[in-house]
């Protein structure tokens, strides 16, 4: 048996050289055989531009004379030549596309055929991206035109593989990329897995050959959510620079605890160019330093909640503008009544001097508080130093009256007689 597997593994790469060898046999020839099994298409025939395209006259005896036309007409293209009742046609180009046939001496038809002229197909250009943690999609576009019907064969491999998925399959777990006649240039994989590494082979097929683009991805590195839903942005009563945010999960993100989204939320007023950004993980958000009586846009885009792949696309935008502040609104009608007594009793066209007064309410009370604490700390302080000062000046008094009491009492003594004092 070991005999029997070295044997096998001498001869399978001469089977693999022959494959190639096939391989190139058959894309050298395509330009001048007849169309390749999977694009028989009666009385069509395909070639490539630059190479020499023969066409045969089927139908004509061997020796026979024939006469070659081009749509219809005598005149072929230039350096064409016939070889045994065939029309060569040398480092034909795409103008030497068309129908031609050939015909007997006395002008019957023995045989028409429209010969299609165009290129190998090109590597094609790939990128997957995964709208969520079960399935991942990729899309390709074509790096030549090529000029000839062309079709994608889409398949891939898992490339980490368990034991158990090694036994069930030798292929190294290959399966179709799922394409979808709605969205050309498109498939799918469904059921794939988050923590797992995938080789996609995209391969594009004309009736001249194939070419084909191999692309290693991780789902952690493609993901991209869809953007969230449902975005609504609502003023707040009474909160003139405030803006109540709310969105929904994007439908294709399954909800689980374990994938779990963060967002992030754009917003400015629509007269303003430059965004403010905020990050959170809720479904919900409130601006709190809104422009009051500004219309606002605002969006929202996702991304996976461990920071796996690239942030979704913005959402749609939403627009709302803050309630407007109820002190400015009253100033606003005080002044308008005014102004409209004033335009009744005399036309007049100076400005109101006064600033309109925008500021929040609640900025109001900080600062009355701010002052109050300030004027406290600044009476307390002329308080202590006031006391301070009288104490010193009280200390300084009793120290002056020490000397004067002193010298009365010894001055009384003096004048006292001697037996007094003994």
């Amino acid at each position: 048996m070991g005999g029997g597997r070295k044997q096998g593994k001498m001869r399978s790469p001469t089977r693999g050289l022959g494959r190639v060898m096939v391989f190139l046999a058959a894309a050298l020839a395509s330009a001048s055989l007849a169309v390749p099994e999977g694009w028989a298409e009666e009385g069509v025939q395909y070639g490539q531009v630059g190479t020499d395209v023969t066409l045969s006259c089927v139908g004509a005896h061997v020796g026979s004379a024939v006469e070659w036309r081009r749509d219809g007409a005598a005149a072929l293209p230039a350096g064409s030549a016939m070889r045994h009742g065939a029309l060569v046609l040398p480092r034909a180009s795409l103008a030497a596309a068309g129908t031609y046939s050939c015909h007997s001496e006395d002008g019957g038809l023995l045989h028409a055929v429209s010969l299609r002229l165009g290129h190998l197909p090109g590597v094609p250009f790939v990128s997957c991206r995964a709208s969520d943690y079960e399935n991942f999609s990729c899309s390709w576009t074509s790096s030549l035109e090529t000029f000839l019907p062309t079709r994608y064969i889409t398949t891939y491999r898992k490339k980490s593989l368990t034991g158990e998925e090694k036994r069930r399959s030798k292929n190294g777990h290959v399966g179709p990329c799922v394409q979808d006649p709605a969205h050309a240039g498109t498939c799918t994989v469904h059921k794939s897995e988050f923590w797992s590494s995938y080789r996609m082979n995209v391969t594009e097929v004309n009736p001249l050959g194939s070419s084909f683009r191999l692309l290693d991805i991780t789902m952690q590195a493609i993901i991209k959510p869809d953007p969230p839903e449902g975005l609504v942005v609502e003023p707040v009563p009474r909160a003139p620079r405030r803006l109540q945010v709310r969105w929904r999960y994007p439908t294709s993100w399954p909800k689980e605890p374990h994938f779990q989204l963060k967002f992030r939320l754009q917003y400015r007023p629509i007269i303003h160019r430059s965004w403010s950004v905020v990050e959170t993980v809720n479904l919900s958000e409130v601006i709190t330093d809104a422009f009051a009586g500004l219309e606002h846009v605002v969006q929202v885009s996702a991304k996976d909640f461990l920071d796996a792949g690239n942030w979704s696309e913005w959402s749609a935008e939403a627009r709302a503008t803050p309630v407007r502040d109820p002190a400015t609104v009253v100033s606003e009608e005080t002044t308008t009544d005014a102004s409209l007594e004033s335009l009744a009793e005399e036309p007049s066209q100076a400005p109101n001097p006064e600033p309109i007064n925008r500021s929040d309410p609640l900025e109001k009370v900080a600062i009355l508080v701010s002052l109050g604490i300030f004027a406290f700390f600044i009476l307390a302080a002329v308080l202590v130093i006031t006391i301070l000062v009288w104490l010193r000046m009280r200390k300084h008094g009793k120290d002056e009256t020490k000397p004067h009491n002193f010298l009365v009492a010894a001055t009384h003594l003096k004048a006292l007689p001697k037996a007094q004092i003994l």
